[in-house]
């Protein structure tokens, strides 16, 4: 999912970023990282990375081509994922596009080229070329601060929240730190409220860190919304979707829902032997970074554009030194390991590095852990580019079938066993942000709990909102959180230290509630160890 940092959002939405991450150090050779900015980048306008000759024949290509779906078919037998759509673009034409499996489980309707899938992050490189658009367009530049455009944004440093830029967010390297808001959308929070409360977030050093936010890049994309007067889901269909017929694809969450011809989510059954249906988060309030629904087929459109730089069937729909400037290493994501090893970097949108060739690769993967995995990557100076959505949480198959596909047409064979090394890569990250605490199992001797009484009130915070503790009603303490009332049970662990299971996309499994109680025998606070690691998650009883 891409490099957790923090102990916090392991299951997020964003998590496949590692694997792209891992991908790159792992297949590309990538030239040095930009050094951390002290300033923007130069406004001159930006071009596309030089790109060396071509290295591969038509005849390579159509090898690798000819031997995937067998590569695709043995690896959904081995994981068990219920479908999976793929297509390839090779010098602006769509020389492949295939679906396999099926859309649900239990169900006979087959997966398509034109079935739509969520997309989960592979959303960022797609948002970025929508406002590459309005940077061609004169609407925005990519170094405007954030604050040209929406005034009410600020950061927990008034000066950083009025100089960060379009640009630094779409970086991740405004000094938010990892994956800041998700939880407040995991809450039922809406878009409006996670922007305006990212103030609260404890900030890195700014443009000399990197940390990947989804909401981050959402109020920079909101921004460029507002500096065009329209709402984002309007501006990306303006500008990309219907300029290039992509009349499949949307930013809404409820054009996915009424699609007749969709892949539903799906998750690993407890046991882990088996999958089920599951229901997918509302991405409606991250949109730009992780909200996209699309197919194939529409997806294939996008490519040929983005490998065109910019043009689609003899028009030039984007910008091209807007949309260069996407391609171009603005962070770095994953300093080398070794003197010999290999940075990750960041773009605008796409991790960005160089293979052994010396050629720009570009890549990003998406997942929900509640149910989709996808992946893009492109090779622009062969003209070649592969995208693979699957509807099954993250297990490592999308990137490893991408990672398979250009295997087969550099060399001609697998030089890494990828759906073994990412199958393993992939499902790891997701357990990050688990509590070091096992609350199924309380230590012996453990003090029992007071009576409800003690812990029963509506406890204060500026960032989560209230929270309040009642009995339940078949006994028991329950926790409420955000503005739907979300119910949580809790379940006594040790003295004032009870637990209660996650929910949502950034579930961890059971985690801890604290209260502290006062000599008058009732409490005066709580802290919620999912909700507090960066400090935010201690909430005050009110009276």
């Amino acid at each position: 999912m891409h490099r957790r940092t923090v102990a916090r959002q392991g299951r997020s939405i964003a998590a496949p970023l590692l694997a792209g991450a891992l991908l790159a150090g792992c297949t590309s050779a990538a030239t040095g990282p930009e050094a951390a900015p002290t300033s923007p980048a130069s406004t001159a306008p930006a071009t596309a990375p030089p790109q060396p000759s071509p290295q591969l024949t038509e005849q390579q290509v159509d090898s690798a081509v000819d031997r995937i779906d067998a590569y695709v078919q043995d690896a959904m037998r081995t994981t068990g994922v219920p479908g999976l759509a793929l297509a390839v673009v090779y010098k602006d034409k769509v020389v492949h596009a295939k679906g396999f499996g099926v859309r649900q489980l239990g169900k006979p309707d087959a997966v398509t080229p034109d079935t739509v899938f969520q997309l989960a992050s592979v959303s960022k490189p797609i948002a970025s070329t929508v406002v590459a658009g309005a940077v061609g367009q004169k609407t925005v530049k990519w170094d405007d601060p954030v604050t040209a455009h929406d005034p009410g944004f600020t950061l927990a440093d008034p000066w950083v929240g009025s100089h960060v830029t379009i640009a630094d967010l779409f970086s991740h390297r405004s000094g938010l730190p990892d994956h800041a808001g998700d939880l407040l959308e995991d809450l039922g929070y809406p878009r409006d409220y996670i922007l305006q409360h990212l103030r609260d977030q404890p900030l890195a050093p700014f443009r000399a860190s990197y940390a990947y936010t989804n909401y981050g890049l959402t109020e920079a994309a909101v921004a460029v919304a507002k500096a065009k007067g329209v709402t984002w889901e309007a501006l990306a269909a303006d500008t990309l979707y219907k300029p290039l017929g992509m009349t499949s694809t949307s930013s809404l969450r409820s054009a996915y829902d009424s699609a007749a011809n969709k892949a539903v989510p799906h998750v690993r059954t407890a046991d882990g032997s088996g999958w089920q249906v599951s229901t997918t988060n509302d991405a409606d309030p991250q949109s730009p970074a992780g909200g996209v629904s699309s197919t194939v087929q529409d997806l294939a459109r996008w490519m040929r554009l983005q490998l065109a730089n910019g043009g689609y069937e003899g028009r030039q729909v984007i910008d091209k030194a807007a949309l260069g400037e996407t391609w171009i290493p603005h962070s770095l994501s994953n300093p080398p390991s070794s003197p010999a090893g290999n940075p990750g970097q960041y773009g605008l949108g796409w991790n960005v590095g160089r293979d052994s060739g010396g050629r720009l690769r570009l890549n990003h993967s998406g997942a929900f852990e509640l149910g989709a995995s996808t992946v893009v990557t492109l090779l622009p100076a062969e003209q070649l580019g592969i995208v693979v959505l699957t509807n099954g949480q993250p297990t490592g198959l999308p990137e490893a079938v991408g990672e398979e596909f250009f295997d087969l047409a550099e060399v001609g064979h697998e030089s890494v066993d990828w759906l073994g090394f990412l199958g393993k890569v992939v499902p790891a990250a997701a357990l990050t942000g688990v509590s070091p605490t096992d609350y199924t199992k309380p230590p012996a001797g453990a003090a029992p709990a007071k009576p409800d009484a003690a812990y029963v009130g509506t406890y204060a915070n500026g960032h989560y909102g209230p929270l309040t503790v009642g009995t339940g009603n078949g006994g028991g303490l329950v926790m409420t959180l955000g503005p739907d009332n979300r119910q949580f049970p809790l379940q006594p662990y040790a003295g004032d230290v009870f637990s209660f299971q996650t929910r949502g996309e950034n579930a961890v499994g059971r985690s801890g509630v604290t209260f502290t109680v006062g000599a008058d025998g009732r409490a005066s606070k709580v802290v919620v160890e999912q909700l507090d690691h960066d400090g935010l998650g201690t909430f005050t009883r009110n009276g």
